[in-house]
């Protein structure tokens, strides 16, 4: 058996998470002070307090939705380092990693990898990641014309690991698939026709899907939606429940204006060790891939499938050696239900798989804090794995539009050999080597609707928006439809999938007409 050497075995030992749904503007945190008090939980959670986060040698700050979209740039300031920001807080002077990665519900996961790797690699010895964000406050703060100051000034520039990029091609743009609503309810009605159901069918199964998330959430005092809403409360359109994005109500989709943040601290078992840390306190990371599918959605030649969560599932199972059906504890990214249907297509799960799926409620009903659930996941986890000793749980995170996948598996049984992240390239050459969808940028003629959604506004329907193929040719395009209300109202009506109409370029975009 490999003796392990403790100076470079990784274990996470803390975790921390807040979340805020009752503080008025005027004195509730902001993003930095919420990330200040989770690290602080974090260190308390391991029993070895302030003295671990003055040891850490890393920060790792998930990058801030006002940094990410730009819809959400705050008003209030900009933190130029906000992993500096963060250390000086907290006394943390040995820091020399300052990290702040790209954009992504993947990146906790990835983060936490890139932390395990440098301490099995003998760089590190201690190391933080967290995440925040204040959007309920800071709507609040709009609001009420006050004038909140969260920026900071630093002496340096994080490091960015490549920094953003863009998840949208011009095209993609022009045509108003701009948005996460859009791409996932493309997404949605893909998968919607793979499994040949009715517009009714889905939606039914969408609902009762995510009920069981509501459940969960009911449960957690940490969420900030507790109703417990049932499948046919989260699947009917109500004024209250609209249509954010034709087929997903309100209810489906992830909650943002929340006020959370969450926590983790890893550190080398010698680390842990010197500072006293018990051994139930102590979660490994037995097995861990990230990968991203075909980047742009209009070039993956499947809608309804993702070769990356299968394929990084499959390695972090090897890798961890361990099987599905011995994990106990699943959760699953959930900013949509098209998101969750994926995966569990992908794995091989049931949406009613006994488990559950989620052991938070899921980012409609936990909180959606930008690009930062999955450190909420990760640490709900770790609890679990140390309330039942040698058991196993599987975080599975997801960036971008079902672009960019992660998964972890986690258990309080110290590992039997040393970590080792996976190669970058192991799977993505896999799925780099797979066909893509060749584009008709100016298409015309006769054609048949591959997948469509339909965007609302504060009104109603606003905006079909669609991937065609051309019968003469199976070319794929992009494309609206015309705006009128019957045309959008007999997309969601109707059976869309594979209706006959006529494409046509008009101006800077394809206009798809459905045939009488």
């Amino acid at each position: 058996m490999t003796t392990l050497d403790k100076s470079r075995t990784p274990v996470i030992v803390g975790t921390g998470q807040v979340t805020d749904t009752t503080s008025p503007p005027e004195s509730a945190r902001s993003p930095l002070q919420l990330m200040q008090e989770a690290a602080q939980l974090a260190a308390a959670d391991s029993g070895a307090g302030a003295a671990l986060l003055r040891s850490l040698d890393s920060i790792t700050v998930i990058r801030l939705f006002s940094d990410t979209v730009p819809r959400f740039a705050s008003p209030f300031g900009k933190l130029v380092n906000p992993p500096w920001s963060l250390a000086t807080r907290l006394a943390a002077q040995q820091v020399t990693d300052l990290v702040y990665p790209p954009q992504g519900g993947d990146s906790p996961q990835v983060l936490l990898a890139r932390a395990c790797e440098r301490i099995a690699q003998g760089e590190s010895q201690a190391a933080l990641i967290v995440g925040g964000e204040a959007l309920r406050t800071e709507l609040a703060a709009r609001r009420a014309g006050l004038a909140l100051q969260w920026g900071e000034d630093a002496p340096s520039l994080p490091d960015g690991l490549g920094g953003v990029k863009d998840m949208y091609t011009a095209e993609e743009e022009a045509h108003g698939m701009r948005s996460a609503i859009a791409m996932y309810g493309l997404i949605g009605q893909a998968l919607r026709g793979a499994a040949g159901q009715s517009v009714d069918e889905y939606r039914e199964a969408s609902a009762r899907l995510f009920a069981r998330f509501a459940a969960v959430a009911k449960a957690n005092p940490l969420a900030t939606r507790r109703a417990g809403y049932t499948a046919e409360a989260i699947g009917t359109v109500t004024p209250d429940n609209p249509y954010v994005g034709f087929p997903f109500t309100k209810l489906m989709t992830a909650s943002a204006f929340i006020d959370q943040s969450a926590a983790f601290i890893v550190v080398s078992e010698a680390r842990a060790d010197e500072m006293g840390i018990a051994q139930e306190r102590r979660v490994y990371l037995h097995g861990s891939a990230a990968a991203h599918d075909e980047w742009f959605v209009s070039d993956r030649a499947r809608l309804d499938q993702s070769p990356a969560m299968r394929l990084c599932a499959d390695h972090a199972l090897r890798q961890a050696a361990c099987s599905l059906d011995e994990v106990s504890f699943l959760d699953i990214y959930s900013c949509f239900p098209s998101a969750v249907q994926i995966a569990c297509k992908e794995l091989g799960l049931s949406p009613d798989d006994p488990r559950g799926l989620t052991v938070t409620g899921g980012l409609p009903y936990f909180g959606g804090p930008g690009n930062n659930y999955v450190t909420h996941a990760i640490a709900e986890m770790v609890r679990r794995v140390r309330d039942q000793p040698g058991s196993f749980g599987l975080v599975m995170a997801n960036g971008g539009l079902v672009t960019k996948e992660a998964v972890g598996l986690y258990s309080s049984k110290r590992p039997a050999r040393p970590f080792e992240r996976e190669r970058a390239s192991l799977i993505q050459d896999q799925i780099d080597r797979m066909p893509r969808q060749p584009l008709n940028h100016t298409p015309q003629g006769e054609a048949v609707i591959e997948t469509c959604a339909v965007l609302h506004g504060k009104q109603g329907p606003e905006r079909g928006v669609l991937f065609g193929k051309l019968v003469a040719t199976g070319e794929r395009f992009l494309a609206n439809t015309t705006a009128d209300p019957q045309t959008l109202i007999r997309l969601e009506t109707s059976e869309a999938l594979g209706m006959r109409g006529q494409v046509s370029r008009v101006g800077d975009i394809n206009v798809f007409v459905p045939a009488l």
